[in-house]
């Protein structure tokens, strides 16, 4: 078999892909749902916000009559850690079209005490009954071809344990947003790059819940280092997406009091917006 054969049948597909398992959830009783979450998807020791979502989409999809997130809004209140964690849903509304739910993701902490770490409030639909007409004024992102962006894999090799996530992502950064890794940071606060999961399976509703909060922060082009935690993030999911890579646009317009907003725009491979987001999140000055 050709090599190009060879690994177009070796991708992963969606629903068997390391994704799809570290997002499973396990009904316990109606509502209520068990994981263990994964190391794989950590910045150092603190577990990625998308991937979170993408967890507590996945239970909400169980719990909910309808298939497909259309928006999801979650509450960042304490630091996930990979472990065993608890996901409790409730359906707040259901309607024809769109169901409304809530979930909220529990661990315990050191002293034994259960502690929330995430809140989430949803609605869902079903993407494939929405009709064709779109009217935008939104333009795909400007981004090199992707033999002309950088990946982790281009830069000095990490400290062990620092970025997991990195391994699970096929990241290319347009060079116009990484003089941050060169010690020149622009000052625009803006980050473009193309976005897939590692093992080649193509992206869905959930895996771009996943995709909005998957950049390095919009914070490093703004000279500033460390951490940027999420507080809140929204994320609409508008149809859809094409198979092959995506394209995630994120930028900041303003930081003030020590808080930033990132808006994240996702193109898939037909040019079409598959997914928006805004965050705000905290920043560490001086």
């Amino acid at each position: 078999m050709p090599e190009a054969a060879s690994a177009a049948a070796m991708r992963a597909t969606i629903g068997d892909s390391e994704f799809d398992r570290d997002t499973a959830v396990t009904r316990r009783a109606p509502g209520v749902y068990d994981i263990d979450l994964s190391a794989g998807w950590t910045i150092i020791n603190a577990v990625n916000g998308g991937y979170l979502l993408a967890v507590l989409g996945r239970a909400l999809g169980d719990a909910l009559p309808h298939p497909d997130p259309f928006t999801v809004s979650a509450h960042y209140l304490t630091a996930s850690r990979p472990g065993p964690a608890v996901v409790r849903t409730e359906a707040v509304r259901t309607g024809r079209t769109l169901s409304t739910g809530q979930a909220s993701l529990f661990q315990y902490d050191d002293e034994g005490d259960e502690v929330e770490r995430i809140r989430v409030l949803a609605s869902y639909g079903d993407l494939d009954t929405l009709p064709d007409d779109v009217r935008t004024s939104a333009t795909p992102p400007a981004i090199p071809p992707m033999d002309q962006c950088f990946g982790p894999q281009d830069g000095p090799a990490p400290v062990d344990g620092s970025s997991a996530i990195a391994d699970r992502l096929m990241l290319k950064l347009d060079p116009a947003t990484l003089g941050w890794a060169l010690g020149q940071p622009s000052g625009r606060g803006e980050m473009r790059a193309w976005f897939g999961l590692a093992d080649g399976r193509d992206a869905d509703p959930l895996s771009m819940l996943l995709a909005v909060d998957a950049l390095p922060p919009t914070a490093f082009e703004l000279g500033l280092k460390g951490w940027v935690p999420t507080v809140e993030l929204t994320a609409h999911v508008r149809c859809r997406p094409a198979p092959g890579p995506l394209r995630v646009s994120i930028a900041t317009r303003n930081l003030a009091g020590g808080f930033l907003e990132e808006d994240a725009e996702v193109w898939d491979s037909a040019d079409r917006l598959v997914a928006q987001s805004r965050q705000l999140a905290r920043v560490r000055l001086g």
